[in-house]
């Protein structure tokens, strides 16, 4: 009997445990990796070992389907036989945290992998990063550059051995090497993670490199003397805790917080400050009361703390602003550290942390990346479809064989270098995939994203359709895939921009839609953008704005801009955004008037959202036009503007008391109408759903209605999103 096995059955450990169950068995035959999937030929018994075989499966493996087909060939003992390749259909391995009896050796005086920081077995490693090619063969890898020794051959042959066929083995006689360098490039010599660690503990900035990527780390207490060098404004830095222990001194966790923190993808996660911590942890992520943790995933990491004194280290991916992370050696010295840890192993394909959130009980990803990618989402269709993105928080999805793929994040794609990183992503992913031909290329409308350009180039390339998708359509279909939706779903799409039907800039949008389409049913007041893009990235024009609308002194302008403003108020771009009011909102209170990063003026208003109570009334009226209704926000910023704040708290109950009037009640207008479509789900979408206190309020209110709250839990909720929802919307078009 042959047995075709689908799902994650390569880089796992899966064939080693196929052979120790069939030998256990007594059975003849033999395992192979057909570049796709695994192929598993036993004499008798072929449902019972299956069934043994699932109970016995590795950590990381996953059997989504096994086939079954009588074959008529002579077996003899059972062995792994050679891998070839085939028609790809196999899911590709991903980076995954060093495991537990990996570490036991790293820590055991005497082993040979005693503080070897590339200590690695076949249920952990590098997986995704340093692949070049399936199936997943040391030949294929970037350990294809280290041969291995007589000790690491003999534990790579050995069936019975941990580290069977585990492809990136090594060990210190065989494997990569660490090396330290200073500023102008000089070898320093001793050993590099102890003199490393020192220099850390001592105050200085430097480069680690890793597995997909490399960090710039620093303690906590010289958190500002980074921002001088690496230019990055108030943008909150992640931190990598020595232990599970140690971080609870800085942040709470929960249970599921945890199971999040020490899984095998070891995500950064999101996570409340405590109190007596706030002082240290200010500088780390200023205005905020959360901090991004993830600790130790590699045996690197655990030298760096095995020499370190400090109880975490700041840990930022070393990129040049706007452009993508450093994977080339000579490149990393143009970053101007102080010092340079790095290794001699290629890195095939970067690969960024990623980074999640519980919120109201859900796992939202802000940037889904190591660990999680490349793992598919059931597709609408069965098409060979490429999404590209927006233009923020980019990622690349292709679609095969009912599945949709998404690549690592890639970033902020207006730099050239990061577009070619998109191009570079999305090709390595079909070349993972095998496909030949693309139907289709789903892109946003927006007229000058910068991702149109690789969209436009593919489809040339390809000879195939490029189909155009409205922003917030895409975003309310990444969340119908998420969730395994089909039918129409009544979505609150609120982010800060994108671009709208009538040209304006939209951003808090209510729609009614399916793959095929949408209908714009609700949308937020339009706020003139003086001077455009502008007025996105400094608040106080878009407060100015409002007063200049309201007939009220413009007190955040200056006296020889007033004029201008004036002149520029009726011909600027209005904008629905759910984001500019929350920009709004925040610069008003004194929260945040100053944008030195996406979002920041939002963001940092969540933790008075947080703290605050909706103790004070505001009114939200709704008018509409056209068949869409529309929420009236300047009455409720005329009440806000004329309120007295006297105290912190009052500052926090004014802002919970605004935003929860608003989003509850766009909220219960959405139920209403879903009611009466005879529907029985809201759903809510973009980056504004990363906020805690505005998801919790939706969701009360949906559930208070009567009707299901659907929100993201395996897709990013914000633009990270967006070449899911493309691809979808794309294979739905082409049929």
């Amino acid at each position: 009997m042959k047995i075709t096995v689908y799902g994650i059955v390569q880089g796992v450990g899966f064939r080693p445990t196929v052979y120790r169950v069939a030998k256990a068995m007594g059975l003849k035959g033999y395992v192979l990796n057909n570049g796709s999937n695994v192929e598993i030929h036993v004499d008798h018994s072929a449902n019972e070992f299956l069934a043994r075989l699932k109970k016995s499966l590795p950590a990381l493996a996953r059997i989504d389907r096994a086939e079954f087909r009588d074959v008529d060939e002579e077996l003899e003992d059972f062995s792994i036989a050679q891998s070839h390749d085939g028609r790809r259909v196999s899911l590709i391995p991903t980076d995954t945290a060093i495991c537990g009896q990996c570490v036991k050796d790293f820590d055991r005086p005497g082993d040979k992998r005693h503080l070897f920081p590339f200590t690695n077995c076949t249920e952990c490693g590098a997986r995704f990063t340093v692949i070049a090619d399936l199936p997943f063969d040391r030949t294929r890898t970037s350990m294809a550059d280290f041969p291995m020794c007589s000790s690491c051959t003999k534990e790579y042959a050995s069936p019975e051995d941990r580290r069977f066929h585990a492809q990136t083995i090594s060990c210190s006689v065989c494997g990569p090497e660490y090396t330290l360098y200073d500023s102008r490039k000089k070898t320093l010599k001793g050993d590099p993670f102890r003199t490393f660690a020192e220099k850390i503990d001592g105050g200085s900035v430097g480069l680690l490199k890793g597995w997909g990527g490399m960090h710039i780390i620093c303690t906590f207490e010289n958190a500002s003397r980074l921002r001088k060098i690496y230019r990055r404004g108030d943008k909150p830095y992640a931190v990598m805790m020595r232990d599970l222990r140690t971080a609870r001194k800085y942040v709470t966790i929960s249970e599921q917080e945890e199971r999040l923190l020490t899984s095998p993808q070891r995500p950064i996660v999101l996570l409340h400050k405590r109190h007596q911590a706030e002082p240290i942890l200010e500088k780390v992520s200023p205005g905020l009361g959360n901090l991004g943790v993830m600790l130790p995933y590699s045996g690197a990491h655990l030298l760096m703390f095995h020499h370190l004194k400090a109880d975490g280290m700041i840990m930022t991916s070393a990129n040049p602003p706007g452009e993508p992370m450093v994977t080339e050696n000579d490149k990393a010295f143009d970053l101007g550290l102080d010092y340079y840890l790095m290794h001699n192993r290629r890195i095939i394909h970067r690969c960024d942390d990623s980074v999640v959130k519980i919120n109201s009980g859900q796992t939202n990803f802000t940037r889904k990346s190591r660990g999680f990618v490349p793992v598919p989402v059931q597709a609408n269709h069965r098409h060979v479809v490429i999404g590209v993105g927006a233009q923020w928080d980019v990622t690349g999805s292709v679609s095969r064989n009912g599945e949709i793929f998404l690549t690592q994040y890639v970033g902020e794609s207006q730099q050239y270098p990061t577009l070619q990183y998109l191009e570079e992503a999305i090709r390595h992913l079909e070349g993972l995939l095998g496909t030949k031909q693309v139907e289709a290329i789903g892109l946003d409308k927006h007229p000058r994203y910068s991702t149109r350009i690789v969209a436009k180039r593919l489809a040339k390339e390809y000879g195939c359709e490029l189909v155009e998708t409205q922003h917030y359509h895409a975003h309310a279909a990444s969340l119908m895939i998420d969730r395994k939706l089909h039918g129409p779903l009544v979505c609150l799409t609120w982010d800060g921009t994108g671009f709208g039907d009538d040209a304006t800039s939209w951003g808090g949008e209510t729609l009614l839609a399916d793959f095929s389409g949408y209908k714009r049913i609700g949308t937020l007041e339009g706020l003139p953008l003086l001077g455009g893009d502008r007025a996105v990235v400094d608040p106080k024009r878009v407060v100015t704005a409002i007063q200049l609308k309201l007939k009220k002194e413009p007190t955040l302008a200056e006296g020889k801009d007033v004029e201008l403003y004036s002149k520029m108020l009726e011909k600027s771009i209005h904008a629905s955004s759910m984001g500019r009011v929350l920009d709004a909102v925040s610069c008003i209170l004194g929260i945040c008037c100053k944008r030195t990063y996406e979002g920041e003026p939002a963001i940092k208003l969540e933790r008075w959202l947080e703290a605050g109570k909706p103790r004070f009334k505001f009114e939200l009226e709704f008018g509409g036009k056209r068949g869409t209704e529309v929420a009236k926000t300047l009455p409720m910023f005329e009440q806000l503007l004329e309120m007295k704040i006297e105290s912190d708290s009052d500052r926090a109950d004014a802002a919970a008391s605004f935003v929860h009037t608003l989003v509850s009640g766009i909220a219960n207008r959405s139920c209403g109408y879903a009611e009466d479509q005879g529907l029985k789900q809201v759903g809510l979408t973009g980056g504004v759903s990363y906020s805690g206190p505005i998801t919790e309020w939706v969701k009360e209110t949906v559930e208070r209605n009567g009707l299901l709250f659907v929100g993201h839990e395996r897709i990013s909720n914000g633009d990270g999103g967006i070449s899911t929802g493309q691809n979808a919307i794309a294979g739905a078009y082409i049929g």
